[in-house]
């Protein structure tokens, strides 16, 4: 571990944060974290998190003191454009850091691989992105912060309560020739780690498992471990638009090997 890199910032300790906050502490990390209510205080500290409540609206509840001496301030806040609209998380990433002066450390941004357009090549970091995007203006605002950040564009996230094919239980599935792009959340955990252990900064990263079974082989797969009812897969009138996203270069760049490479098997 990297001596200075010490001191852990998880701003939005849900899902996501919550265990990655677990893990990082259990390493030896300090981690302080953020949750939007008093009630999810006791989950973050029985995990070793210290716990600050703070919610960004988009203007944030509470001073940020707390999380300003931290090495690495990770930012897992979701974009909740649907209830909120499209303007709401670059407001609050705007917000934040306008509430970041004297902050001297690194950033961890987890996005999505939603920024990506339907193509049918291959989708590298090098793929031009939807222009406007919530998450592109987020994205953006990070890395002309002044800060070093690192962008990890998340593929589906899966794993504990997650999983693919629940969504989908005695449904009619119209696009299950179409690949999946998941990555497990323990492999999320793991390469978060790495990017601050090995101090990768200034960087845009796909975090997606290796392989890309189809939808129809990962939900009956699903079924078949679960004892679900399996969905009814009907041919469409015409192709539909797919998404297959490469998370090479991050594997590449940390050398790291994935816990679960393929989705048809994720716990």
């Amino acid at each position: 571990m990297s001596e200075p890199m010490k001191q852990i910032g998880i701003v939005g300790c849900g899902w996501l944060g919550l265990p990655l906050g677990k893990h990082l502490a259990a390493a030896g990390y300090d981690v302080t974290g953020t949750v939007t209510s008093p009630e999810k205080t006791e989950n973050l500290a029985q995990a070793g998190i210290h716990p600050l409540v703070l919610r960004f609206d988009p203007e944030p509840s509470a001073g940020l003191d707390s999380l300003l001496n931290s090495d690495v301030l990770i930012i897992s806040i979701p974009p909740r454009a649907g209830q909120h609209g499209d303007d709401f998380h670059p407001a609050q990433i705007d917000a934040l850091l306008r509430h970041l002066a004297g902050f001297s450390g690194k950033l961890i941004y987890i996005s999505s691989t939603s920024v990506y357009p339907d193509s049918p090549e291959v989708i590298t970091e090098s793929n031009d992105v939807i222009p406007g995007h919530p998450l592109v203006r987020a994205e953006t605002a990070l890395q002309n912060s002044g800060h070093p950040a690192t962008i990890l564009r998340c593929g589906g996230l899966m794993g504990d309560d997650r999983v693919a094919g629940k969504y989908f239980i005695g449904k009619t599935v119209s696009n299950g020739a179409t690949p999946v792009n998941f990555i497990h959340r323990e492999d999320v955990i793991g390469l978060i780690r790495q990017v601050i252990e090995q101090g990768v900064w200034g960087e845009v990263f796909n975090v997606v498992a290796p392989q890309h079974p189809s939808r129809k082989e990962v939900y009956l797969q699903n079924a078949k471990d679960k004892g679900w009812e399996a969905p009814v897969f009907e041919e469409p009138a015409r192709p539909l638009p797919f998404k297959l996203i490469s998370g090479e270069r991050i594997a590449e760049r940390l050398t790291y090997s994935f816990l679960y490479p393929d989705p048809l098997y994720f716990p």
